[in-house]
Formats: C-alpha cells, structure tokens, sequence
C-alpha cells in the first residue's frame, strides 16, 4: 500500500475481531490482508482464531463448568489491564 506504514503482529491481533466480523473500512482491510500475506505467523492465529470460533459456537453456555467460566472473565478482565 503506497505511503502507508505496515500493520505490526501486535497490531493485527488487537484488530483480528473488527477482520472477522467485517468491521474493517475497505482500505484497512487490505492493509491487514497484506500483513498476512507475508507474516505466517499471524496468518496462523488468523486460522486458529476462526478454528476456536467454529468449535467455542458449538458450545452451550451451560455446558461450561461455572470455574472455567470464573477464570475466562478473569483472563479477559487481567488482559484489558496488561
């Protein structure tokens, strides 16, 4: 992309959610595809994400054991601070 910094690593993970459900403007679309197309690592969270996607939507809320679900909002809560 013509005069345009690339994305970082860290910066397509903090945004991987606006890619997957499309909440991206055209141009930062393309910025984030072209990182991928040349970082096999994030190209491989990108799949891992879609992966934990597909097998997370097969659960049912009341089937996660009520400590599992302390500690996820525990992690997600301790991310936002880090």
């Amino acid at each position: 992309m013509s005069g345009e910094r690339q994305l970082t690593c860290r910066e397509v993970v903090e945004i991987v959610t606006d890619y997957l459900e499309g909440a991206m403007t055209s141009m930062e679309r393309a910025r984030f595809e072209e990182h991928l197309s040349a970082c096999d690592g994030c190209a491989n969270y990108l799949r891992q994400m879609r992966e934990t996607i597909r097998l997370t939507g097969m659960l049912e809320e009341d089937q996660i054991p009520q400590e599992q679900k302390r500690e996820l909002l525990m992690a997600f809560r301790g991310w936002r601070r880090d």
